[in-house]
């Protein structure tokens, strides 16, 4: 009976979890977390099972043997939701288990926004979601594993990074951008991620990009070109100027990210490590400098010298500029970005001079927060609570 009415809500998209309450946030009704689970409510989502949707309910104690009672050797990582874990079941498949922070209420709103938005995204550039736990106040998203971890994990290590030749970061490239265009154009929901960052590509066994984490993420109508919101998601350096500045984000938001991205993956650094004399730049300024310079090349990470080619790479670089434009109409969507990457004899647009930040003073200075914010563990992330 349970299983049922669960099914029901999931094709609805609304996920009301026991002993929550709607309320208002931006004029919109969204859940709010006030009670405790009552005894029936945990009762009943104890034992394994299948839900529909591809998604099963996992028992606490399945999920608790399967990572070691939540061992440190078995840690992956940890963000602001809470860590992550691997596991292996009875049956031997591999897990990975995001268990959300009992204390954070982005992990409330990142259970449910995942929950629901993977459960209907279905592509081979999007992590699969396998299910979920619910353990008294324990909420627990089970994902497919990915023996590589994420991208940040290779690009940003001296050691690692030299794995990801050129043909690995152009395909990693690719494949983001083709996840992108199908959130954007072609799933059943029309999905603007929100937070595209190094950090939520996954990579699989064969360093295939998977694009996590979509617990910011909003779903739009596919006739409505933007919203705007006063509460500001996503982490710094890779915020298109018009979501940072006034709140509003549209499917152009993400391809300034996925401009941001693609400039770290050319030079193995992320966007905030670039200095000069007489300021603090990050990679967006610092791109764009060399470009006008006419010495793009200097931007490669030193580790592709041997497999890089030449003029794919420049292209990307010519493509990442592209992406960060200014004015977000002015920015190709995903789709033209696709063409650009893949088709070498496709002209290129001149690239006009991007909108970057020089500093993280300013970037603060110029934030209007009115609400209180849910900081994640990397200082250059900001998440705060949104409803859809």
């Amino acid at each position: 009976m349970v299983l049922c009415i669960m099914c029901c809500l999931l094709r609805r998209r609304i996920f009301l979890l026991p002993g929550e309450n709607r309320r208002k946030i931006d004029d919109k009704e969204v859940l709010d977390v006030t009670e405790s689970y009552t005894s029936n409510d945990v009762n009943a989502f104890q034992n394994d099972g299948d839900m529909g949707h591809d998604l099963r309910i996992f028992s606490y104690a399945s999920v608790k043997a399967a990572t070691g009672n939540f061992c440190d050797e078995n840690k992956l990582g940890e963000g602001g939701f809470g860590p992550v874990y691997k596991g292996e079941m009875s049956t031997g498949q591999e897990i990975a288990v995001k268990r959300l922070s009992r204390c954070s209420l982005q992990g409330t709103w990142e259970f449910k926004n995942e929950l629901i938005l993977i459960s209907e995204l279905q592509h081979t550039n999007l992590v699969r979601i396998l299910g979920f736990c619910i353990h008294g106040e324990e909420r627990m998203l089970i994902y497919e594993y990915m023996p590589n971890n994420s991208l940040d994990c290779f690009l940003f290590d001296s050691t690692r990074g030299i794995l990801l030749d050129w043909k690995t970061r152009f395909n990693i490239i690719e494949g983001i951008a083709q996840g992108l265009l199908y959130l954007h154009k072609y799933s059943r929901l029309r999905v603007i991620h929100r937070d595209l960052k190094a950090s939520n590509i996954l990579l699989d066994e064969d360093m295939n990009p998977k694009i996590s984490d979509f617990g910011m993420a909003r779903i739009f109508t596919h006739n409505e070109p933007e919203a705007n919101t006063n509460r500001i998601v996503g982490t710094y350096g890779y915020m298109s100027p018009e979501y940072a500045m006034a709140g509003i984000f549209s499917t152009k938001s993400d391809v300034y990210s996925f401009g941001v991205l693609t400039l770290e993956i050319i030079s193995g650094r992320k966007n905030n490590s670039f200095y000069n004399a007489d300021r603090v730049l990050n990679i967006v300024g610092y791109a764009w400098g060399l470009w006008n310079e006419g010495a793009g090349l200097r931007l490669m990470d030193p580790t592709l010298h041997e497999s890089c080619i030449e003029d794919q790479l420049i292209r990307c670089i010519h493509v990442g500029l592209l992406c960060v434009e200014e004015d977000a109409t002015d920015r190709p969507t995903m789709s033209e970005v696709i063409s650009m990457l893949t088709n070498e004899s496709m002209s290129l647009p001149i690239p006009t001079r991007p909108a970057f930040f020089t500093s993280r003073n300013e970037v603060d200075a110029d934030m209007s927060v009115k609400e209180s914010e849910v900081l994640s563990r990397n200082d250059f992330s900001r998440s705060d609570i949104v409803g859809r």
